[in-house]
């Protein structure tokens, strides 16, 4: 059992979500006000520069992350919110980054299987692709916001926050990476990215539940982002077999491969649980 643990026994319930989703609301309304006084005040809409929607994006999780610690983790633990970032050795990162870009390519498999055109699907994917086009032209601003940002963000509310707080609260650890696997998905809002974010938190959530470091989930999600961004910049789309003209098939076969194979080997050399309580 580490220290930070020991201090932090926080729990995640019906009050922790309020608390989030409420913070959310509120770091993202002070962002809109300054927006709108913008307008008024100096006729500039500040909504179509670059740099509005990064502090859109952090005040939003600043204020989820200030309003479950001041509002929930304070009163029950005496104690403000504390995260392990410690690094490991390098062998750690030998097996999960491999694991990682697996599940990745399954996950674009699975992904590849849902309809893009129909009555309901159609429109929906042209408003995602229209929503996603309009956000920002500028690779720069794009990939601190997918690779820095989001990652460090992300990974303190779902891994740090919620599964570790479910744990905490005595839900079993297979349960609480699979709750916020599946949050983490819905949460992006569209079937296409919930399909690749559920796999992505699965493996995100069982590299924090046994190495109890968020370094390396934030890594690891920083790397899916990169990857994904490099794509989309010089291939125009997040498609491997797209990018490579090979076939999804086997994409998905070497995806289960190198899945399985360092699946087995990080679970083998952390074959040890260690509580979170």
């Amino acid at each position: 059992m580490e220290k930070n643990d020991l201090k932090n026994n926080y729990i995640f319930n019906w009050q922790g979500t309020l608390a989030l989703i409420g913070g959310m609301i509120v770091g993202s309304s002070i962002v809109a006000i300054a927006n709108v006084i913008s307008i008024f005040a100096l006729k500039e809409n500040l909504q179509y520069q670059d740099f509005y929607l990064l502090i859109a994006n952090a005040a939003g999780f600043l204020g989820a992350i200030f309003a479950f610690d001041y509002f929930i983790a304070r009163p029950q633990t005496g104690r403000k919110l504390n995260f392990n970032f410690s690094p490991t050795n390098f062998v750690t990162y030998l097996l999960i980054f491999p694991m990682m870009f697996g599940m990745m390519l399954i996950g674009e498999f699975v992904t590849a299987q849902i309809p893009i055109s129909g009555p309901f699907f159609g429109e929906y994917y042209q408003y995602f692709s229209k929503m996603m086009e309009q956000m920002t032209s500028d690779k720069g601003t794009l990939i601190f916001l997918a690779v820095i940002m989001a990652p460090i963000f992300e990974e303190i509310v779902f891994r740090g926050i919620i599964q570790k707080g479910l744990i905490n609260k005595g839900v079993k650890p297979w349960k609480a990476i699979a709750i916020a696997a599946l949050v983490f998905g819905v949460v992006h809002g569209n079937p296409w990215q919930f399909v690749g974010a559920v796999l992505l938190g699965s493996v995100l959530g069982l590299v924090y539940y046994k190495t109890k470091s968020l370094l390396l989930s934030i890594l690891l999600h920083a790397f899916n982002n990169l990857v994904s961004s490099i794509l989309v910049f010089y291939g125009q789309t997040e498609s491997f077999a797209d990018t490579f003209k090979v076939s999804e098939w086997l994409i998905l076969g070497v995806g289960i491969v190198l899945f399985s194979v360092f699946y087995y080997l990080f679970m083998k050399k952390y074959r040890v649980h260690y509580s979170e309580n």
